[in-house]
């Protein structure tokens, strides 16, 4: 006995002993764990800035807080992983094709795009959307703007993914609708609605007036095709008059298109639960300076801080290209693929060239005035000749009339594209309660546009010149735009290319998605993968000014066709006093804008040098990130020589020989360019450049600034920053646009007051039928038919009031009017809702007077589990029962005898109270727990001596913690390590 009892211990040590040793295999393998993620942290920290990409390496010695604010790499959920980019490190590299190139980032001090680093090649595994993972900072949104001439879609990053989101009606398609009437505004699906019924006051299809002014041609032909009135404003841009709040209005296109924005703002921010500011907005590519203005005044009308306007092919290449995994590296051949955008009143084609986390646009093409209104035009003006010899009447004197043939024919449209067949066309009640039908079918819808379709390959001819590619270097060809889904266009397209088309993008949605993505690059809030984005400019672009000599003028093409954007170039001036800088479009047949002006520059505060020199004069010319023109600094470079030493003078002098350049003395340089050109050098700077967080910069010196440097060694050269006084063409005036702004805010509040008078006026309207239908049902039996017939007389008194005098009130008059009810039928609604709750509560409360009765009745037969109860609480309680019940018996018996129309003798709340006053009083002295024995320590022991060990426990092991130890197991010999 005493031997096994010895190898019963020593088991139990042995196991104890195993366990221990786990648990300590276990914390060291921890303890490892946390060093290795510790040290791969470290890693990832030094990776950052070791092996940062080849742009940060150039700009690390202009702010080296941005190098630790820049790459990450974080593992996704799924076991996915992607590289994050902080956006504000967004850049882009000047490879070897590009040298010459200076992009600048502008808005914001941000470059759109940089070149990734090498680690991206050497990932592995799929890679999640493209935006999103990590949040930089708290109530940030980002939102994508597809602002387009007939509908409008909003797509925003969330849940780690683009979405786009639907408007109240569950719609993602929200209508370019704005309707006005007497008291409110309409817009979107509401508005579309009135199309009809509200003609003259509901605006559409005023996208293309934007920057433009009341004689502009295509003001007037749009004119002709508008219901609505247009008017000319007071600085002459084109409006529209429309009658609002009982009175005729003026309301510029920056108004109109800021209602609308103000509401995809609205349905944005009930989407995301939380305020939008940043967003981008698209815009085609071919809108001139003075068109892009005004839609960023728009936004600003609307309260919204526009990053950037995309051109609406760029925003497509950015969703096709940011999510492809299979993109050729830097090194290897971009692909080509060509994007096609043929919405409701324009055509685009931009051919994009894309490599791994790199997009550039090499060429765009466009016809502003072919869309899929044009084969709506041409579906009408067939249907009106054909009505007009079988019914004899003339559509296009009734307008209201001819819009509904337009909705009519734009459902046929869409239905041929899916049915070669004959298709009807029925409308009721058309014109002069006369009912009109007719059919067609595909073959003469394409017969009947036979001229339009013609027009689709010439953008494509012209796109692919410019990009001096042929059709075998195109990969693809992506399609968007609704007029795409044309069987007719495609086949146009598919012809041209010899290529099947892909519709891999969604054709409605995809501009939205794209500057949605745009907007998280640029938003400080997300982190985005690493993509460079790289536009151009559609118009080449020349500065003019006037020269001294023989009042001469000189120009110099600043920005040709096509060429990269945003950039920025800095020009080097000879000029002993202020000048002007005149900037136009250079080739005005290929804008389709009627005036070629940008906008002047006046050059102030420039001064000769001591000596009676001309100074030089450093003029930095941009495109923004919104494709906007501007003179952005000026700056004079005054030379101060010491003693001595004036053949050394660094600056470049001007010549008095006047056959180096007859046609301008005053020299202009675009610097670094060596070559010389009879009017101006056209080559790009090292610029002092200024970041974002203000920190200036300078890129490496060229050749000529090494020579220039080795010439200044006993001069000195001091630069001086210059004001410069803009005069833009169309600009609308800090002024108006606050005046803008605050009419706004005025409509807003307007349209807000006027939901909530209609509010309480619907409430009174619902109250009265649903009080007079319960009436003849649930609350029958609570009132005296004398009661009845006199609440329902004020009921039907109160529903011909709401429709007569009582259909224009004022807010408070209809709220009055529904408390004046309430207080007829709340006492009716008590009696109903006391009849169908009384019952639960009084079952409620006896079942607790049961509960404890069956308590006390043990507690007296000396149950064992309540002896420990002190009998005098329990008679305390006994007695408490005792009245309660009492209390109970007599309300039902009072309540018994009441009828249905009386108010009840007791409430709900009362008998509640009751319950929960039992509660308190009875549940501590019933329930209280009986106390536990406690067995001497000693007599413990003896017992545990006795018993011996069991199951592979170690009788040497003891456990001082009665509460540990009584959770030790003693089954199957397993043992708990603490």
């Amino acid at each position: 006995m005493y031997f096994a009892f010895i190898i019963a211990t020593t088991a139990g040590a042995i196991a104890t002993l195993a366990a221990a040793a786990v648990t300590a295999v276990l914390i060291v393998k921890g303890l490892n764990t946390l060093r290795d993620i510790n040290t791969d942290k470290g890693t990832q920290h030094a990776d950052k800035t070791s092996v940062p990409s080849s742009r940060i390496e150039q700009e690390a010695h202009k702010n080296l807080d941005k190098v630790d604010q820049g790459l990450h790499e974080e593992p996704d959920t799924g076991q996915q992983i992607h590289e994050e980019l902080d956006p504000k490190e967004v850049g882009t590299k000047e490879g070897p094709d590009e040298k010459e190139r200076s992009s600048h980032r502008d808005v914001h001090g941000k470059e759109q795009g940089r070149q990734p680093s090498s680690r991206s090649a050497h990932r592995g595994g799929p890679q999640r959307d493209a935006v999103p993972a990590a949040r930089r900072g708290g109530g940030m949104s980002v939102v994508g703007i597809d602002l387009g001439f007939l509908n409008c879609y909003i797509a925003v990053a969330r849940s780690g993914g683009i979405e786009t989101i639907a408007n109240e009606y569950s719609d993602r398609c929200t209508p370019a609708c704005i309707s006005l009437g007497s008291r409110t505004r309409a817009i979107g699906n509401a508005a579309k609605s009135q199309i009809v019924t509200n003609v003259r006051n509901t605006i559409h299809g005023f996208k293309k007036l934007h920057g433009r002014s009341f004689d502009d041609p295509i003001v007037q032909t749009e004119r002709v095709r508008l219901p609505y009135e247009l008017q000319k404003m007071p600085n002459g841009s084109a409006g529209v008059k429309v009658r609002y709040l009982e009175e005729e209005r003026p309301f510029a296109i920056e108004q109109v298109t800021g209602m609308l924005l103000a509401k995809l703002k609205e349905t944005s921010e009930n989407a995301l639960k939380k305020p939008v500011a940043d967003c981008v907005i698209s815009i085609p590519s071919f809108f001139t300076d003075a068109e892009r203005r005004s839609v960023m005044a728009a936004a600003q009308v609307a309260g919204l801080n526009c990053l950037r306007l995309m051109n609406e092919t760029t925003a497509v290449a950015l969703a096709y290209g940011i999510y492809k995994q299979d993109l050729p590296s830097l090194d290897e051949k971009p692909r080509n693929v060509v994007f096609i955008d043929m919405g409701h009143s324009a055509y685009q084609v931009s051919v994009c060239a894309f490599n791994k986390g790199k997009l550039k646009v090499l060429a765009t093409t466009f016809d502003p005035y072919l869309g899929g209104r044009n084969f709506d035009e041409a579906l009408v003006d067939y249907f009106c000749d054909e009505f007009k010899t079988k019914y004899k009447i003339n559509v296009k004197e009734n307008s209201r009339a001819l819009l509904r043939l337009y909705q009519e024919c734009e459902k046929l449209k869409k239905l041929m594209s899916a049915n070669a067949s004959d298709l009807p066309l029925n409308i009721e009640c058309f014109m002069n309660d006369l009912d009109v039908s007719s059919k067609m079918n595909r073959a003469q819808f394409e017969q009947l546009c036979a001229s339009l379709l013609a027009r689709v390959e010439p953008p494509l001819i012209a796109v692919m010149d410019q990009a001096n590619l042929q059709r075998e270097d195109i990969n693809s060809i992506e399609i968007v735009g609704g007029a795409t889904r044309i069987p007719a266009v495609k086949e146009q397209v598919s012809r041209f290319f010899l290529k099947d088309i892909s519709t891999t993008l969604n054709a409605d949605e995809a501009v939205a998605r794209g500057c949605a993505l745009q907007c998280a690059i640029l938003s400080p809030a997300f982190k985005v993968r690493e993509f460079s984005i790289t536009d151009l400019v559609p118009y080449s672009i020349t500065l003019r000014w006037k020269t001294s000599f023989e009042e001469g003028t000189g120009e110099c093409e600043v920005f040709s066709k096509n060429h990269p954007a945003p950039f920025s170039k800095v020009i080097t001036f000879h000029k002993k006093e202020p000048f002007e800088l005149e900037a136009f479009y250079t080739n005005l047949h290929e804008v389709p804008y009627p005036d070629p002006r940008i906008g002047n520059f006046t050059i102030q505060n420039v001064f000769p040098q001591s000596d009676g020199d001309s100074s030089k004069v450093k003029v930095k010319v941009r495109i923004n990130i919104h494709g906007i023109f501007s003179v952005a600094s000026a700056s004079v470079i005054e030379k101060q020589n010491l003693e001595g030493d004036h053949n050394d003078a660094p600056m470049e002098t001007e010549t008095s020989s006047k056959n180096d350049n007859k046609d301008d003395v005053d020299k202009m340089q675009v610097d670094q360019e060596e070559g010389g050109h009879q009017k101006c050098h056209a080559e790009h700077t090292p610029e002092e450049e200024i970041d974002h967080t203000g920190a200036k910069t300078k890129s490496p010196p060229s050749d000529k600034q090494d020579r220039i440097n080795q010439t200044i060694k006993k001069g000195k050269v001091k630069s001086i920053d210059l004001p410069i006084q803009s005069s833009l063409y169309r600009q609308l005036t800090q002024d108006l646009l606050n005046s803008y702004i605050e009419n706004e805010g005025k409509m807003i509040m307007q349209d807000k007051l006027e939901k909530e008078r209609n509010d309480a006026k619907n409430a009174v309207e619902e109250y009265v039928y649903d009080f007079r239908d319960k009436l003849g049902t649930v609350y029958e039996k609570f009132i005296t038919p004398e009661d009845m017939n006199k609440l329902s007389a004020i009921l039907e008194d109160t529903e011909n009031w709401l429709y007569e005098e009582g259909e224009d009130q004022p807010k408070q008059v209809y709220v009055d009017k529904l408390q004046e009810l309430k207080k007829y039928g709340q006492p009716i609604q008590m009696k109903y809702v006391e009849h169908e709750e009384r019952p639960k509560a009084l079952n409620d409360l006896g079942k607790k007077i049961q509960l404890v009765l069956k308590v006390i009745e043990a507690h007296r037969n000396k149950d064992e589990r309540y002896d420990h109860l002190d009998p005098a609480e329990m008679e305390k309680v006994e007695k408490y029962i005792s009245d309660s019940m009492n209390w109970l018996n007599s309300k039902m018996n009072a309540q018994n005898k009441l009828s249905l129309t009386q108010d009840p003798v007791v409430k709900v709340s009362e008998i509640v109270a009751k319950s929960k006053e039992l509660d308190n009083f009875c549940n501590s002295i019933v329930y209280k727990p009986k106390p536990k024995v406690e067995v001497p320590e000693d007599k413990a022991k003896a017992n545990n001596e006795h018993n011996g060990p069991m199951d592979g426990q170690s009788g040497t092991e003891t456990n001082p913690d009665p509460a540990k130890g009584s959770s030790q197991h003693a089954e199957s010999g397993e043992m708990d390590v603490d």
